[in-house]
């Protein structure tokens, strides 16, 4: 897989999912410090990574899945990142961010080993998007080439809508 960030050549870290490959387990902290793990979840569930909430393009991206959430009855929406939970929590506060969970893999960097999201350069998560059947199987999985970009909203949204 080959992703940049600015351009530049970047390496990312753990196992990279592919439609079919079951999603693994993972621990998270959320906002409020206490852990979301994949057993946690259940029905159709959207996981995004950015690399901090605190970025033009992050903010886009989770507030845009944020609004859109309300498209997807049933299905949970995860954004993670390795911002920590009281900043997240402050982000969250103050861009009424309501429909999706949010959580941090600060702490186990878990759930970018099971993703293979996570930039060895920067400490931080790439952006990438999968949407998970009730069965745990991912049947969407989009790793952004360049960090920097939008996923494909569109695309997500859409195979989250037709998953059983």
């Amino acid at each position: 897989m080959n992703v940049t960030f600015k351009g530049g050549a970047i390496n990312l870290r753990g196992k990279q999912l592919q439609t079919g490959d079951m999603f693994g387990d993972f621990k998270v902290a959320k906002t409020d410090l206490s852990q979301l793990t994949l057993g946690d979840t259940s029905g159709v569930r959207v996981f995004l990574t950015v690399p901090s909430l605190d970025t033009p393009t992050c903010d886009t991206e989770v507030r845009t899945f944020n609004q859109r959430a309300v498209e997807l009855p049933g299905v949970s929406v995860v954004a993670v990142s390795m911002d920590l939970p009281f900043a997240q929590k402050r982000w969250c506060g103050a861009g009424n961010i309501d429909n999706i969970i949010v959580a941090s893999d600060y702490k186990e960097r878990a759930f970018s080993e099971a993703t293979g999201t996570y930039i060895e350069e920067l400490g931080l998560l790439t952006r990438a998007v999968f949407v998970v059947d009730s069965s745990g199987k991912v049947v969407y999985v989009e790793y952004v080439p360049e960090v920097t970009d939008q996923p494909n909203y569109d695309a997500a949204l859409e195979a989250a809508k037709n998953a059983k």
